[in-house]
């Protein structure tokens, strides 16, 4: 356990000597989605493999050791998550994409033994073939700085985080800054809450340090429960010292003494590795009394939440870690004077800790230098649905949805239309081609003016063939199950907004169900009780904006545009083409199609299920939609 700064600034100098000494180092993706592609046995397989050739594997910082080795490390997310699993060879910065178990003895002899590329692993596109992994334009057109380690470093060691310029920023708060200082550089930083509110962060934490009250506590926001979105997740897994690092630095600031992270039970290996982290800042004296000698004292704890959405809010969350159902409250009092065990808390998710330690150690001007003059700084984004480039990007605030769809996400795939952006999960709102929105800056205020918001930061792209009303009608019935049921416009509108919606897309919908469904929207807008009630219309409000030819095609021509809606198909066979081969009525489940066998054959609307499995059947594209 160090004892003092002098003792944490030699232990660094120690760690920063033995990452020095590693000649090759190797990152082998660890996050959930490398993971599930078999990336831990190709670990252990290039492990096993240099171990038998005799080679000097390092699989953690050796700070004794004085000849140079191998370095193999189980990383944090690389972002590039439907190429996995990744491999990232360092110093050279190649990166090698969808690594099989068979690729491993070729990278061991060629890579490691002899530093020689394998080209047939590097990226390649229509505009060449890429060595390095920032300049392949999914990472070229990023500005990764809360990401930036993820992927850079051993998720697993604090020794490697602290090589790399962890904690610096923490000593820095602790030894050099009055708790007002570190509210003041906060705020003047003009760091915003990244879970979706935007609330300046600096001015929450001031808020906190002039209460009366003496026990205050600090909570992290771990509960990501938008659709699509796994920011917070690949960040926990990922450089989860970052995170605690700004936990920390929190504490100092408000001078609280305990720490709270609220994780998703889901989310198994961010668990994991937030323990082990803790562990290993307990070890070395960051976590627990009397601090580096300071006298300062504090602990940070982890619950698992039980994957209840409402449970981002922040008074639901903090019931929750209190034993008690998660439901949102009254407000005021806010958080920030009676929240954890009813006493003044600093609440920022996942994202907004990670920024505090760049803010310290670099400076306010470095990070207003990024972003927008009212959202300065970057924003993770999982962007993932029909684009070409799905996984988990970074970009400045104040980056055009253009810019992230066609030059980070490569474009729309098979080449089809771009129609719409689902941004901010079941909270957001729906951005389109039209009204210049795909030029519209991404950032807190702009998108506030168009109806939508950021919330944690999922972004799902749809081409022309989504169907809108089917999209709204999805993310209602997700926010219909996920409601509390503590007020009733969130309760009972959200369930009458559904019913409305599934009968538009099962072709029994009404002119006067629009109507009432946009009525019914912006009462519970201005009339539920928490954040997700009044935002869980955004989804029906953005898509009647902006696609209201789409609902009156369902409910008047009984059509669905993109050809999406089950009830709304009509198959016919087209006698011109029918060679009567009777594959069409071999496969229908329901009786549905007769005729002889040479002759066409025919389709009875009645009994048809529109299943579209004669469709399917059909070797001459007889079977048509219509």
């Amino acid at each position: 356990m160090l004892k003092n700064v002098a003792e944490l600034r030699s232990y660094r100098t120690s760690c920063e000597k033995a990452l020095g000494e590693q000649s090759i180092r190797v990152l082998v993706c660890a996050g959930t989605g490398c993971v599930a592609g078999g990336s831990l046995d190709i670990y252990k397989r290039l492990v096993t493999l240099c171990e038998e050739q005799g080679l000097n594997v390092q699989v953690k910082l050796e700070k004794e050791v004085e000849h140079s080795g191998i370095g193999i490390k189980k990383s944090g997310c690389h972002g590039f998550c439907e190429l996995g699993p990744l491999v990232k060879i360092e110093p050279m910065g190649w990166l090698y994409l969808q690594v099989k178990l068979e690729d491993c003895e070729e990278i061991v002899e060629k890579t490691l033994k002899n530093k020689e590329k394998i080209e047939r692993l590097f990226y390649s596109d229509n505009t060449g073939t890429y060595e390095k992994q920032f300049d392949i334009p999914f990472y070229k057109n990023q500005t990764r700085i809360v990401l930036d380690e993820c992927g850079q470093i051993d998720a697993d060691s604090i020794d490697e985080y602290i090589a790399f310029g962890g904690y610096k920023a923490f000593e820095r708060a602790l030894f050099e800054m009055k708790p007002e200082e570190i509210c003041a550089e906060i705020e003047e930083s003009g760091l915003r809450g990244r879970g979706g509110g935007g609330y300046p962060a600096g001015r929450k934490w001031t808020q906190v340090l002039n209460q009366k009250e003496k026990i205050r506590y600090v909570v992290c926001n771990g509960d990501e429960g938008d659709p699509g979105a796994f920011m917070d997740r690949s960040i926990m897994e990922g450089n989860p010292h970052r995170m605690l690092e700004g936990m920390l630095i929190a504490g100092i600031a408000t001078q609280a003494h305990e720490g709270y992270v609220y994780v998703r039970a889901e989310y198994p290996l961010a668990v994991e590795r937030l323990k082990c982290a803790i562990d290993m800042a307990q070890q070395l004296g960051f976590l627990g009394e009397n601090i580096l000698g300071t006298g300062f004292s504090f602990n940070i704890h982890i619950n698992q939440g039980a994957g209840a959405f409402v449970c981002g809010e922040g008074s639901a969350l903090t019931a929750s870690i209190e034993g008690e159902r998660g439901m949102p409250r009254v407000k005021p009092p806010r958080t920030v004077e009676a929240g954890l065990f009813a006493k003044p808390t600093v609440l920022n998710n996942v994202e907004t800790y990670a920024n505090v330690p760049l803010i310290i150690s670099k400076g306010v001007d470095w990070y207003r230098s990024i972003g927008t003059e009212t959202s300065p700084g970057t924003k993770a984004f999982a962007i993932t649905g029909n684009v070409k480039n799905t996984g988990l990007i970074e970009v400045p605030m104040g980056t055009t949805l253009r810019e992230v769809v066609f030059d980070i996400g490569g474009g729309i795939k098979n080449d089809r239309e771009f129609k719409a952006v689902q941004i901010g999960g079941p909270s957001g709102g729906c951005l389109t081609l039209g009204a210049g929105q795909l030029d519209l800056p991404l950032d807190f205020d702009s998108l506030k003016k168009v109806g939508a918001m950021i919330g944690s930061g999922g972004l799902v792209v749809m081409d022309e063939n989504t169907c809108m009303v089917e999209v709204a009608r999805f993310f209602m019935n997700f926010t219909q199950n996920e409601s509390c049921g503590k007020c009733v416009p969130c309760r009972e509108g959200t369930r009458r907004m559904l019913e409305i919606l599934e009968r538009i897309v099962g072709g029994t919908g009404t002119m006067e169900d629009i109507d009432l469904l946009e009525e019914l929207a912006q009462t519970v807008s201005k009339t539920a009780l928490c954040g997700l009630g009044k935002t869980a219309a955004n989804p029906v409000l953005s898509t009647l904006k902006y696609f209201r030819e789409e609902y009156i095609a369902h409910v008047i021509d009984k059509k669905c545009p993109a050809g999406e809606c089950q009830a709304l198909k009509t198959f016919k066979i087209n006698a011109d083409k029918c060679k009567g081969c009777s594959k069409c009525a071999r496969q229908c489940p329901v009786g549905a199609i007769s005729g002889e066998i040479k002759n066409p054959f025919s389709i009875d609307p009645e009994k048809c299920i529109k299943c579209g499995a004669c469709k399917d059947a059909c070797p001459f594209g007889a079977v048509e939609e219509v």
